[in-house]
């Protein structure tokens, strides 16, 4: 996001942790240096390039952009991305939101967790008797994100042991 756009502006609002904000009749710009769960709301920042949290970064978000949320409904499913090779979040508002399995805040965030924990180690091969690691590891993400199972659950699904 081109920072111009605010320069010389006082921001309308300044959080605690020092983020601040710059409403218009479109939507809100957001300065700051942490981007994810900012108070009851999730940010999510889609950038040209790497970002590094504490890297100050404005960012912008039209007023359609918004969804509902709180911490106990099911509001979110999650995605992979095989080429960052990571798990990532949508709200069931968003377009592209299909029927895929909805979660609260909390379970989502720690289905990401063990999904990216799969995903970035290999601790779970230890435990899976397959012949093919690539197709075990797809199937063992397809069901952590599909389902409630645990990981010890799945693992035994994949070895067919259940």
């Amino acid at each position: 996001m081109d920072s111009s756009i605010i320069a010389g502006q006082t921001p309308h609002y300044k959080s605690a942790s020092g983020s601040a904000y710059f409403f218009t009749e479109q939507g809100v710009y957001r300065k700051s240096n942490h981007w994810g769960r900012a108070a009851n709301c999730r940010w999510r920042l889609e950038t040209q390039a790497a970002y590094k949290n504490q890297s100050t970064v404005v960012g912008y978000a039209h007023w359609t952009d918004f969804y509902p949320n709180n911490e106990t409904e099911k509001w979110f499913y999650i995605e992979i991305d095989w080429v960052a090779n990571q798990a990532l979040f949508y709200h069931k508002n968003d377009p592209n939101y299909r029927g895929q399995l909805l979660r609260n805040a909390n379970e989502t965030a720690k289905r990401i967790q063990k999904i990216n924990e799969v995903l970035q180690f290999d601790h779970w091969k230890k435990y899976a008797q397959v012949y093919d690691e690539e197709v075990a590891l797809q199937d063992i993400v397809a069901y952590l994100i599909n389902t409630n199972e645990t990981l010890f659950q799945i693992i035994q699904k994949v070895n067919g042991t259940t």
